[in-house]
């Protein structure tokens, strides 16, 4: 009935409110005053009148999020001192941060962590998290539980945990314990992005029944994501998770089409050539992605700039999401057997550097 909408728009841009909106009758008379409201605001129309009174999921969700990119309550202020104050490499720390805090919360730890780098320093969430990716490797016996009083009881934790991370392969040149006690942020991401992509490739490793055992690279997910735009008719391609054709989504767009072909409705894609359009398409397509289940952790930023580390776990994502769905459910895709075939031509190295160069390389004597 428009009436959500109408109160809305009152809110968020009063100075272009008009007072008959919500004392009109007839919803498709509303809906319309709240268009004339929107283009006084200036959000373009992704709508008609008629796609609010026939609720139009889609179109509606386009318009809520176009709604949001214009009034989302961040002052003018704030951004000026974010671009004053704040340098790109801080930017980028804190986009990591963020998605790196929210991929532990999720794993469902005994405490819940607000800052990666002032709530991880005494080891225990993160010996927690390494045992979620690998049961059993933690030595509980000697791990030393919050509340932690003594400095070199944290130590003794991030020990284990450095030690844990060597077993499990992580390139951990010259960090020790006391690097995590001390917060030294560059060193935690390096940590925290090697346990994020290990917890991925072991997910799709569980799921690749039929490669016996080989391990995942980021190689093979670079292929199966290149294989499925491809047989879906398209001529995008990847060349590699930092490529930087990327940035405009119109691959993402294809990729998620071809694994789900009803999932995106070209009517609300962009070219992606300005930097709002490639913005736009970034949106839409991690609102897609978390529409059909998959677990999302970055953000529109991390597209456009193409963060080749969350565009790798974008892909690894989906594709994890593919291969949980019953064959029958698979709209398109490639059998077993021809991925099999594909995973044998593939070299089996830890990291494949056409397909992500890791950021510890970035880190110095990582």
């Amino acid at each position: 009935d428009g009436e959500a909408y109408a109160n809305l728009l009152n809110v968020l841009a009063p100075e272009h409110s008009n007072p008959s909106t919500l004392a009109v009758k007839n919803p498709l008379q509303r809906a319309k005053l709240i268009l004339e409201h929107a283009d006084r605001m200036g959000c373009r129309r992704y709508l008609t009148a008629k796609d609010i009174v026939e609720g139009s999921p889609n179109l509606n969700l386009a318009f809520v999020a176009h709604i949001f990119q214009h009034r989302n309550g961040l002052s003018t202020q704030t951004k000026e001192i974010s671009f004053l104050e704040v340098s790109p490499d801080d930017t980028q720390i804190s986009r990591e941060e963020r998605a790196f805090r929210f991929w532990i919360n999720s794993l469902g730890n005994s405490t819940y962590i607000d800052n990666v780098f002032e709530d991880l320093r005494n080891g225990w969430v993160l010996l927690e998290t390494l045992d979620k990716l690998s049961p059993g490797i933690v030595n509980w016996k000697i791990a030393n539980k919050p509340p932690i009083k003594l400095p070199f009881r944290k130590v003794e934790n991030c020990n284990q945990v450095v030690k844990i991370g060597k077993q499990l392969k992580f390139s951990l040149v010259n960090i020790a314990g006391n690097d995590i006690v001390q917060g030294n942020k560059k060193l935690i991401l390096a940590l925290l992005w090697q346990m994020m992509r290990y917890n991925v490739l072991q997910l799709l490793k569980n799921l690749r029944f039929h490669s016996h055992g080989k391990e995942i690279t980021d190689a093979d997910i670079l292929q199966w994501a290149n294989a499925k735009v491809r047989i879906s008719g398209s001529q995008s391609r990847m060349n590699s998770f930092k490529d930087k054709s990327l940035a405009d989504g119109i691959f993402f767009l294809e990729l998620l089409s071809a694994v789900q072909p009803r999932a995106v409705n070209w009517s609300l894609v962009t070219k992606g050539v300005t930097d709002e359009e490639k913005k736009m398409n970034a949106t839409y397509i991690i609102s897609i992605a978390r529409k059909l289940g998959c677990s999302i952790f970055l953000l529109p930023e991390d597209m456009t700039e193409v963060n080749q580390k969350m565009i790798l776990t974008l892909t690894a994502s989906i594709m994890h999401w593919f291969m949980k769905q019953p064959v029958e459910e698979k709209a398109s895709g490639i059998s077993d057997s021809e991925n099999g075939s594909q995973s044998e031509t593939i070299s089996n190295s830890t990291l494949d550097d056409s397909a992500s160069d890791s950021s510890i390389e970035e880190n110095g004597n990582i």
